[in-house]
């Protein structure tokens, strides 16, 4: 069941890195944003897990709040295989 997991982990980061674009926010004004939501993490934390893709449905959430994030399009490029 969870063979394409890496795939859809790809996706996620691909979502989050597209809506950090737009704003021009780079990690650390992420962190210091997710830090006004009560949300602790730190640069190297975050960077990690972006490059693995292993961030929970939460902290994706958390971060699209931080950013400001209300409506979310999911264009049919992030699913190309």
């Amino acid at each position: 069941m969870n063979e394409d997991k890496p795939y859809w982990s790809k996706i996620v980061t691909k979502i989050l890195k597209a809506e950090l674009a737009k704003r021009g926010i780079d990690y650390p004004t992420l962190v210091v944003k997710l830090h006004e939501i009560n949300v602790d993490i730190s640069v190297e934390d975050l960077r990690g897990r972006m490059s693995r893709g292993t961030f929970s449905a939460a902290l994706f959430i958390q971060c699209l709040k931080a950013v400001g994030v209300t409506n979310l399009s999911l264009d049919e490029s992030f699913f190309g295989r």
